[in-house]
């Protein structure tokens, strides 16, 4: 019996039905999330080959040429490849979105303590984008020099939800947290010395966080403060246009 997943979405055969994803062999592709979360499909790029990631976005594009297809983690021989095939694709570092993103709605700022914090900014910048969200970027505010951050204080405040990216101890969401009452999302890096411990730390402070409001991603997690900043932005951009 032939896989239902395997068989072409194009086939007039009456009895096809749809399983929401396509089977390439070393993958089963979902191509119905869209329709049950609302979100664009991710491609974690890491611990696939190059063919791999192409073969897989390729099915994305196909099933759904109307929205972007997102990956995470790719290297720079995927990112090369990725952009060849298709030379229109958004990168930073090794995110990238290929097809055409949505217009954005609603306003998320992404926070970085530090510059050596910013390819995980970058991986929560591009997964904005990817869902439709419009993306605020402020840099370089790490608690070693306070008035910085209060400097861009009212771009915090006006944002619906600002994520918030820091390694070392992890003390800037926690300031974030006391300066406004915007919801804040928390990523900790894997950015420190040897006690930092690749990033328990900051996971550690940020998790203990005295300022309420502040949730806390995984360690290097862009991806995920992505996703959530975006659908918390898009609800009250929803909830704006009904009012």
């Amino acid at each position: 019996m032939t896989d239902p997943g395997s068989r072409d979405p194009g086939s007039r055969d009456p009895g096809y039905r749809d399983p929401g994803y396509r089977d390439l062999g070393f993958a089963r592709v979902d191509t119905d999330r869209h329709a049950r979360t609302g979100d664009p499909e991710v491609v974690y790029g890491a611990g696939k080959t190059t063919p791999e990631v192409v073969a897989v976005v390729e099915a994305l594009r196909t099933a759904s040429p109307d929205r972007p297809a997102l990956v995470t983690r790719a290297t720079p021989g995927t990112v090369a490849a990725l952009t060849a095939r298709w030379p229109d694709a958004l990168v930073e570092r090794g995110t990238v979105a290929v097809g055409p993103l949505p217009p954005p709605v609603g306003t998320v700022a992404v926070v970085t303590a530090g510059t050596s914090d910013e390819p995980v900014a970058a991986e929560a910048a591009t997964t904005l984008r990817a869902h439709g969200v419009g993306v605020v970027r402020v840099t370089d505010v790490g608690v070693a020099g306070l008035h910085r951050v209060l400097d861009v204080r009212p771009v915090l405040r006006d944002a619906d939800v600002v994520v918030v990216i820091a390694g070392m101890e992890g003390a800037l969401p926690s300031v974030v947290g006391g300066l406004v009452g915007t919801p804040v999302v928390a990523v900790p890096t894997s950015v420190g010395y040897g006690a930092s411990f690749s990033g328990l730390s900051a996971l550690l402070g940020m998790l203990n966080s005295c300022a309420p409001g502040v949730v806390v991603c995984n360690i290097d997690n862009g991806f995920g403060a992505g996703v959530f900043a975006s659908r918390v932005a898009r609800d009250l951009a929803a909830a704006r246009a009904g009012s």
